[in-house]
């Protein structure tokens, strides 16, 4: 096991919320996609699990993440529903789990440290946390054993997590952007779309690349077709210079999708 916690989190994941087509998880393997994520909430864990049982990639060249909703933060809870997990995925481990959401049942000082036993049982490679601010994500280093591997928050060219994103390159985890492509707002940003015509690339393809090229950043497209599945891959063949990163980053719009 790599003692790097950016090695569960690679360059580009699968957003795995609403799919519940194991082949559409298997074509994504298949297709290139290493990092699979998943969480208690979505229910379809075991969807995801027999798309990794079909695909002919080895399980270990694989990362799956999945997360612990705020239900099941208590530690006896997070043992249990993490077992559950398992159970679903069809896996002896996940590389990666997550506090699904800082509210209801969650207290950091009860609840990480059974996200660090179970890393020290080895069912978790990693420990990670999801909508955490820049305090809490600091909270939860000072609590945890395990270094913080990532915080998965909403990401994308109109809502850009600039101190967040400064606070996980100080401090050495990723940022894993979901909902990259902002529900589909970023095709119909000018911006956006001159850069896209500029290269003869998409608009989501341009979003994708702007985050993968960031350091520390790992955005996890959703794709509802082989098609989207080969274009959102190909993002990360895109190089992006140093004017349109400029002109994304001017951007003069805010757009928060999730609370």
């Amino acid at each position: 096991m790599s003692d790097d916690p950016l090695a569960v989190t690679p360059r580009l994941g699968l957003g795995t919320m609403g799919i519940d087509d194991a082949d559409r998880i298997a074509a994504a393997i298949e297709t290139g996609y290493r990092h699979l994520d998943t969480a208690q909430i979505y229910e379809n864990e075991a969807v995801v699990g027999r798309g990794v049982e079909r695909a002919s990639v080895e399980r270990a060249d694989l990362s799956l993440a999945t997360k612990v909703w705020a239900d099941s933060l208590a530690p006896d809870d997070v043992l249990a529903s993490t077992r559950e997990s398992l159970s679903e995925l069809g896996v002896g481990y996940v590389d990666l789990l997550y506090v699904h959401r800082p509210i209801d049942t969650y207290d950091p000082e009860a609840t990480l440290p059974a996200f660090d036993r179970l890393r020290e049982e080895g069912r978790v490679r990693a420990v990670g946390v999801s909508n955490f601010d820049a305090e809490q994500v600091a909270a939860a280093r000072e609590i945890l054993d395990a270094p913080l591997a990532a915080n998965q928050v909403e990401m994308h060219p109109l809502y850009q997590q600039d101190a967040l994103l400064a606070d996980a390159q100080r401090h050495g985890y990723a940022l894993v952007a979901y909902s990259p492509l902002a529900q589909g707002e970023v095709f119909d940003v000018p911006e956006v779309r001159e850069i896209a015509e500029k290269h003869g690339a998409t608009p989501a393809q341009v979003s994708l690349a702007w985050l993968a090229g960031k350091d520390n950043v790992v955005p996890i497209p959703r794709s509802a077709s082989d098609d989207h599945l080969r274009e959102n891959l190909a993002a990360l063949d895109l190089e992006l210079d140093a004017a349109d990163v400029a002109k994304i980053e001017s951007i003069d719009r805010e757009q928060k999708l999730f609370e």
